[in-house]
Order: C-alpha cells, then sequence, then structure tokens
C-alpha cells in the first residue's frame, strides 16, 4: 500500500556479531575531547565498528581525503567480507535505556529527501529546525559523495501527542523478533531493536499519515544530525539515483517523556575572557537576558539586553560578529555543564551556560519562524545521543 507520506521500510544492513564493539556514538560529540574518541577506538579494538567507517568531527581538518579514502575502502571491505546481515523492506523498533535509566522508543526506517527542504520558510514535510550553515555542508558532502553505505545520527520528531504509535509498538513488541539488544560503550545505556512485522509497519505508517493531515503537512522536524540530512539531500541533487534519493533515520516522538531538550552551551577559544565579557555587555546593554560566565576558577553571572526571544540568539549573534573581527577566536559547541566547564578551565576560554527553550515550543517555532539559531537545542545527554548501529547502501 503506497502511503502519503515521506517514511517507509528500507533495506538495512546490521552487523553479524560483535554489536557492542560495532556501535559508536555520533560523531559529532565530542568535538574538543579525542580522549574520548581513543577511549571509543580502544573499545572496538579490532572488531568491525562504525568507527572505522565514520570522521568523528574531532578529527576534521582542512584536508580530510586520506581519512575519507580509507574510510570508503573499510566500507568496502565490510560489504566484501560479509561483515553485515541484510534486512529487506525493514522497519526497526528501537528501545534505548539511557544513562539515566529512562527508555527512549524511537523507529529505524528511511526518509524521502524529495520531502525534506532545510531553507527558513519553507512548507515541506520534513524542515530544519535550526539555521543550517551553508559553509558545513561541502565537507561532509565529500565524505558522502562516494560512499557505498550510511550509516544514520539523523533523529526527526514528529508531533504524537496522544503517543499512539510507541503505546501500539509497545503493547506489540512480544510478537516481534529482536534485530538486537545489547550494552553501549562507554556507560551509553543499553539498547534493543525489534523488527517490526508486516501488521505493525503498516500500522505505523498509517498513523504517520493521520499525524500528516492533523498538521497540515508537516510531519517531521530535525531533532539530531541537521547538517548530515542536509548533505544527503545535496548528495542526492549532485546524483540522483534510487538508493540516493533516500536516507535512513530514527523517527521520535516529541512528546516521549525520556527525551528532554538541553540547550547546547558555547565555549570561546583563543581570548581574553573578561575582555570578550566586557565586548559582549557593551554591544548588547546590560539588561535582563541572564548568562553564567565561566575562565579558569572563575564564575561570573552577568544581564545583556536581548536581540533575540532565545538567549541563545542573543549570544549566537554576538559571538557571529566578534569571530569576524577576532580571527584567533573559535567557537565550540558543547553538550553538558560538566563538559564545558572542563573546557573553559582551559587557558584563553570562556563558556557560557544559559536557559534553553522547551520542546512543546518546538513544532510551533519552527511553523512561525521558519527555523530557530543554529545550535539552538540538544536532545539529551551526550552520552545519551544516537549510536550508529544500521547501515543502508547507497551505492
Amino acid at each position: 500500500m503506497k502511503y502519503n507520506h515521506s517514511f517507509s521500510a528500507a533495506d538495512i544492513l546490521l552487523p553479524k556479531a560483535n554489536f557492542e564493539s560495532w556501535a559508536t556514538i555520533a560523531c559529532d560529540q565530542y568535538t574538543s575531547e579525542p580522549e574520548y574518541w581513543q577511549e571509543v577506538k580502544i573499545a572496538a579494538g579490532n572488531n568491525p565498528s562504525a568507527l572505522n567507517i565514520v570522521l568523528p568531527e574531532v578529527y576534521l581538518s582542512a584536508d580530510n581525503s586520506e581519512r575519507i579514502n580509507t574510510i570508503n575502502k573499510n566500507m568496502q571491505e565490510y560489504i566484501d567480507n560479509n561483515v553485515f546481515n541484510e534486512y529487506k523492506d525493514s522497519v526497526i523498533f528501537v528501545e534505548r535505556i539511557q544513562s539515566d535509566g529512562k527508555c527512549r522508543r524511537g523507529i529505524v526506517g528511511k526518509i524521502d529527501l524529495e520531502c525534506y527542504d532545510y531553507r527558513a520558510g519553507t512548507t515541506a514535510e520534513i524542515r530544519a529546525t535550526e539555521q543550517t550553515v551553508l559553509s558545513r555542508i561541502p565537507p561532509r558532502v565529500e565524505i558522502r559523495k562516494n560512499a557505498p553505505l550510511e550509516l544514520p545520527h539523523v533523529m526527526l520528531l514528529f508531533d504524537d501527542v496522544e503517543d499512539k504509535i510507541f503505546s501500539y509498538l509497545a503493547a506489540s513488541k512480544n510478537r516481534f523478533n529482536k534485530a538486537y539488544d545489547f550494552t553501549l560503550m562507554c556507560n551509553a545505556g543499553s539498547i534493543t531493536g525489534y523488527l517490526l512485522d508486516d501488521e505493525a509497519k503498516s500500522t505505523v505508517l498509517s498513523l504517520l499519515e493521520e499525524l500528516k493531515q492533523q498538521n497540515d503537512g508537516f510531519l517531521f522536524c530535525v531533532g539530531d544530525g541537521n547538517h548530515s540530512l542536509a548533505t544527503a539531500k545535496e548528495c542526492y541533487n549532485l546524483n540522483k539515483t534510487e538508493a540516493s534519493r533516500y536516507a535512513l533515520t530514527e523517527i521520535v516522538n516529541i512528546h516521549d517523556t525520556a527525551l528532554e531538550f538541553e540547550p547546547i552551551y558555547r565555549v570561546v577559544f583563543g581570548v581574553e575572557p573578561q575582555s570578550l565579557i566586557n565586548d559582549f555587555v557593551k554591544a548588547m546593554g546590560e539588561g535582563s537576558q541572564t548568562f553564567k560566565c565561566y575562565y579558569g576558577d572563575t564564575e561570573i553571572e552577568i544581564g545583556v539586553n536581548p536581540t533575540a526571544k532565545l538567549a541563545v540568539g542573543t549570544l549566537q549573534t554576538f559571538l557571529d560578529e566578534y569571530v569576524k573581527n577576532h580571527t584567533e577566536a573559535e567557537v565550540d559547541y558543547i553538550h553538558g555543564e560538566d563538559s564545558l566547564k572542563k573546557l573553559a578551565s582551559r587557558p584563553n576560554a570562556i563558556g557560557f551556560i544559559f536557559d534553553g527553550m522547551q520542546k512543546s515550543e518546538l513544532f510551533e517555532a519552527v511553523n512561525a519562524d521558519g527555523s530557530l539559531p543554529r545550535k539552538t537545542f540538544s536532545m539529551g545527554h551526550a552520552d545519551d545521543k544516537r549510536f550508529y548501529i544500521e547501515a543502508r547502501k547507497i551505492k
């Protein structure tokens, strides 16, 4: 049966063995902490691992060609050496036990990139939640354009207030075959995946169609992996094939009680901290929008006049201008207060902590304003981000 929305079953690849060493966290995590990725390398050992076929952003450089060539070579070797089982026309129901013990539920399948547009103001079925930084797409295109496989860390959100979809799946899961069930590395919890039977696939796809109709054609917001999905779209535009038209994703109900929105904080390196604070207050004027500033052993709170409804918008507007005039300054986007304070303790660094957006505001905000400031929010703690497990052939 043909459904009037972008989500569908996919031909999903899963490793035949050693899921514990295979699954690794999203490449855009721990971008300033190479020691985390060294721990991942040790955990993976000599086993086939997603670590060997993704490019963690901590290693991004001006010339990534050697790493990319190695990644593509490893992908082809994994295919040729029959590392994977392929599950044709499949949808996977995921239960992820997070590091805090809560269970987050998701569904893995593919989406049609013809139904996705990352430009602000679009009326497409799938929309970016945050501003897409166009300069960040070409390096990612270089990684994907010749790759024979994709591994998703993209998570899309849908607005199922009554939780019809996951209530149905939770009540039905005992009849599904398990695709995997294992403990995630680096204290990130555990995960179980169930292969939906034909009845469950049909039910889920029908319920998604109902949600699309209820929301005037707007079905999915991008929760995580905004630039990865934009990259998939650009690669499709460059080479329009049946395989490249789709992208493997996990979809999640924004009302899932385990799904928590947290601010993505800012750390600025290569600056004199107090001077930057003075420039920030001078540029904005003293006001009621507050920020906690950390550098060295110092913690202070400042208040400025807002230039945006969200504090992150005010800060980002200032930092965008600041780095234009201070070429030695570098901004990083950090998940979690502890990680921020650790990084802000380095010489010539400063971190900013501020209030975040409530998740109940997201669909309305995107529908009204088109997009939010980039890196506005994160879905959960760093250790609870999506792990690379499933893969799909794109060549």
